[in-house]
């Protein structure tokens, strides 16, 4: 049986151009969100190919699912890693998000030329239902994972009261939660013991490259060292074009901000991508106004119709947030709006994943001491139960916005309401999946405008 060899220079089991291969191939085909993402990588690299173990396989994704950022993107970089070095990481977690970038890129420009066509109108309108029933089963799948006691229950409620009632932003949410986990943790650790919700490893399917008790290969070994250089030049990729942003175009410059807010972003995300949609309406909706919640809202749509993590709807959100932006206009000339905001899409892009990079390559040799430590775990698991109000105070901000098209004075929409329980009947009773619930819905949106025209 093969096995990784410990020296760093021996040849790897897994040839690199087969690896990357599959990561391309991995980067088109990943729908699902992350449930499918994970599902398809399991079958793959665990079922078919047998490059890594069972175990193996989820003993990293249980230390992805304690970080912030797209779980799903962390593991391709985790086990791409562990296979092949800093670039197999890189590789695998770049070719994750590229194909994604490349289509929203695609997506935002039509959307932004042609939403107020009729055809297009009346599909986007269709969506939005669907969209709010979506965000509600993620209230309920989260939920149901995480809030096991009534303690967590109460942490939930808390983080909601808070968003809703007090407008407390995102951020202080975090640091509340953390601080009661910290001390949760010590006063009553059972109440913070939550299970990862991917179950035990089971029946191995036959000998893997990456097996159960494969040593260990030396680049995945601690060094601190080694740790400190990575984070140097993680720190340098950051500061580097946020300091040129700064000096070339100031710090009040839409882009420069953009690069700013979507840093702070990327590391509050714990508990999946829907967790830092709240941060993303709190400040590019409601503060920056890069976008309308109604252009908020659309682009969750296109964001969970195609591959990749659906953070990437940050890349919709720097799109559009660049081509209504008057100073990134103003950069790239009065032909240059597409341009302009194609750029601030892969900048936010680039801010947004950038940390889960560093998460792995940093952090991955020190899975091992961390990952069962309670005084680690807990302060995420409250976390994670914050985001659950946070994320029910996104679904009635998304509601409101659907139901009431021209605000709490205007007409109510019954039709609107009408699809929206259809759309929540389809996902919780029917089972059916979030591509179906979205095309399905677009289509009647598509017949009512119609209809009604």
């Amino acid at each position: 049986m093969q096995s990784i060899n410990q020296s760093d220079d021996a040849a790897a089991p897994i040839s690199f151009r087969a690896a990357w291969l599959f990561w391309l191939k991995l980067g088109f085909i990943s729908f699902g969100g992350p449930a499918g993402q994970i599902s398809i990588m399991h079958q793959e690299l665990v079922e078919r190919r047998r490059w890594i173990s069972e175990r193996r396989f989820l003993h990293a994704l249980n230390y992805c699912m304690v970080l912030p950022g797209p779980e799903a993107q962390q593991l391709a970089t985790y086990i791409g890693w562990l296979m092949h070095r800093t670039r197999g990481g890189i590789v695998a977690g770049a070719l994750f998000v590229l194909p994604s970038l490349l289509i929203l890129i695609a997506l935002s420009w039509l959307y932004v030329a042609y939403s107020q066509v009729p055809v297009v109108a009346g599909i986007l309108y269709g969506i939005k239902p669907a969209v709010t029933a979506i965000v509600v089963q993620a209230t309920y799948r989260i939920g149901s994972r995480t809030l096991n006691n009534p303690l967590l229950w109460s942490v939930a409620v808390a983080a909601f009261v808070a968003m809703f009632a007090l407008h407390v932003p995102f951020p202080l949410i975090v640091i509340a939660a953390a601080i009661v986990g910290y001390a949760g943790g010590r006063i009553a650790p059972k109440s913070f013991q939550v299970g990862s919700g991917h179950g035990e490893a089971r029946k191995s399917a036959g000998p893997a490259v990456i097996d159960d008790d494969t040593p260990t290969p030396s680049h995945a070994v601690f060094s601190a060292s080694r740790t400190l250089k990575i984070l140097a030049v993680g720190a340098a990729l950051w500061l580097l074009p946020m300091v040129l942003l700064t000096s070339l175009l100031g710090w009040q410059h839409t882009l420069t901000q953009m690069g700013w807010f979507f840093t702070k972003a990327a590391l509050l995300t714990f508990g999946g991508a829907y967790a830092v949609l709240p941060y993303v309406y709190q400040g590019a909706v409601l503060q920056y106004q890069w976008l309308t919640p109604a252009q908020m809202i659309d682009g969750l749509a296109l964001g969970e119709t195609t591959p990749g993590p659906l953070i990437m709807v940050v890349a919709i959100v720097g799109f559009i947030g660049g081509s209504v932006s008057a100073d990134v206009q103003t950069l790239f000339g009065d032909n240059g709006m597409f341009l302009g905001a194609a750029a601030a899409a892969a900048l936010v892009t680039w801010f947004t994943f950038l940390p889960s990079f560093l998460f792995i390559f940093a952090g991955g040799p020190l899975v091992e001491t961390t990952h069962n430590d309670l005084k680690f775990t807990a302060p995420l698991t409250a976390i994670t139960a914050a985001v659950v109000g946070v994320i029910l105070n996104l679904a009635l901000f998304f509601g409101y916005h659907v139901l009431w098209p021209q605000g709490i004075g205007g007409q109510f929409d019954w039709i609107s309401a009408a699809m929206t329980l259809a759309a929540v009947a389809a996902l919780f009773w029917f089972k059916r999946t979030v591509v179906q619930v979205i095309i399905a819905s677009a289509v009647v949106g598509l017949l009512v405008r119609l209809l009604l025209a």
